[in-house]
């Protein structure tokens, strides 16, 4: 999985692509948790959306935000992270000129990130937002919200509880031509310890219904990768693999 490094607006930015073979693939960008509680770009969740994405042919990156590993800058109480991913999303795209469309995921404090930044590029189409954190940052910039897209929450999560989020999505999900989909994964909590299976179950269903199945060919290169790091970062918990938000 390539290395990549690109300047964000506090300095240099480290992230891991990989490049679509097919011109004018989309693009997708994956946001991790929180930077002060163990997030990374190898957060588990991170790799399992990341092959997801790639096992559908997206060109997709994800990277960490500034602050976090060999990115450089400092924590920003997401007035910088949310600059950060804008300027992944302004990178990608300038390797990708030709790319028909560009999808955003973020996990807790990346679903956050993401969201605010779904609403400054119309270009992205679609998002997954993934434990959502509305008990502890404002969603209600969320009105209307600008596209079709799923939230995540797993039925035992007691940092971000699905039904601080409920509200919002019902309050935006009757636009005309915009779909909100909420789906819980039973027994789920917020770091989806030991469901991570169940959850990617859940997101491939969407992806299946809004871009069609995943091909075989794909499937097959990258099935087993996705497999054996996901595993890695599982069995590593108490080194932070897995983010705290």
């Amino acid at each position: 999985m390539p290395e990549v490094i690109f300047t964000g607006p506090a300095g240099r930015i480290e992230g891991r692509y990989n490049q679509s073979k097919t011109r004018g693939a989309p693009i997708a960008i994956i946001l991790h948790p929180h930077p002060q509680f163990g997030g990374t770009m190898n957060n588990p969740l991170v790799y399992a959306l990341y092959y997801s994405f790639l096992e559908r042919g997206f060109s997709t990156l994800r990277f960490n935000f500034r602050g976090v590993g060999r990115s450089q800058g400092a924590f920003d109480h997401g007035s910088g992270e949310l600059s950060d991913a804008a300027s992944a999303l302004d990178w990608a795209q300038s390797i990708n000129p030709d790319a028909r469309a560009c999808w955003i995921t973020g996990i807790s404090f990346g679903a956050w990130i993401g969201m605010q930044l779904l609403m400054r590029r119309p270009e992205i189409e679609g998002f997954i937002s993934i434990a959502a954190p509305a008990n502890r940052f404002d969603f209600s910039f969320l009105a209307p919200c600008p596209s079709s897209g799923l939230f995540v929450h797993g039925t035992q999560d007691r940092v971000a509880p699905a039904k601080e989020v409920i509200p919002i999505i019902e309050k935006v999900k009757t636009q005309k031509g915009i779909k909100l989909e909420h789906q819980m994964v039973e027994g789920a909590n917020h770091f989806f310890e030991d469901k991570i299976d169940d959850l990617m179950v859940v997101v491939d269903k969407y992806l299946d219904k809004r871009l069609g199945p995943k091909t075989e060919n794909n499937n097959k290169k990258t099935r087993l990768k996705r497999t054996k790091r996901v595993f890695v970062c599982s069995n590593f918990r108490a080194l932070n693999c897995q983010a705290r938000l």
